[in-house]
């Protein structure tokens, strides 16, 4: 893969505290997968070396909940059900912010919140990479066979080239990642690289 600044963008997918902080609701579920590979360390370097490159970065970012948000919908699909039971990213608390390594700079564009999975269903995200002239997609984020691999999926629906990095996303456990980045993915991102591969790659564009 090759990559041009003015059609790149980095996707970064939640990156709240009850995800990748200690004292997160979700931490200590996805903490083995996520300490073994390094995934939140990575996420910053993939994330400096878009600065840098002056790539310009996109957030997607889950819903985060209010009081009354589900409780009169007739469906709610299981996921739903248990952000809504686990109160997960309520909005104005710790849980509900995204860690301070992450958060936007001026310049960053911050998609509205998508209410289950994919960063594009019901927000503004493809909307916004086609009016800053965005083609190829680079994802970092969590979790890897929920939002992120929902997020891939409808991308390459739309018509977008993806890059997936591997070691810069986490999950609750080994045998859901597998299913996300060996079986699922692969179908539908063009590049499956790691951390060190992405930032060698935007590194040296900043040359050019």
């Amino acid at each position: 893969m090759t990559y041009d600044k003015k059609i790149t963008g980095l996707v970064v997918i939640d990156p709240y505290n009850d995800f990748i902080s200690e004292g997160g609701k979700l931490w200590n579920r996805l903490k083995g997968v996520a300490e073994a590979n390094q995934c939140v360390p990575h996420m910053m370097r993939v994330l400096e070396a878009a600065r840098q490159a002056d790539i310009r970065v996109f957030y997607a970012l889950h819903h985060r909940y209010r009081l009354g948000d589900y409780e009169t919908w007739k469906y709610i699909a299981p996921i739903q059900k248990a952000a809504w039971s686990n109160k997960t990213f309520e909005y104005g608390t710790w849980g509900g912010e995204i860690r301070p390594e992450f958060q936007p700079r001026p310049g960053d564009i911050v998609a509205l919140e998508h209410w289950c999975s994919s960063g594009f269903a019901n927000t503004d995200l493809d909307l916004q990479l086609k009016k800053h002239g965005i083609h190829q997609l680079i994802v970092i984020g969590l979790i890897a066979h929920t939002c992120v691999e929902a997020t891939v999926r409808y991308a390459a629906e739309l018509g977008y080239q993806l890059t997936m990095v591997t070691d810069a996303t986490a999950d609750y456990s080994e045998t859901e990642m597998h299913a996300a980045l060996e079986v699922n993915i692969p179908n539908y991102a063009t590049a499956m690289v790691t951390t060190t591969e992405i930032v060698d790659s935007i590194s040296s564009m900043r040359t050019v």
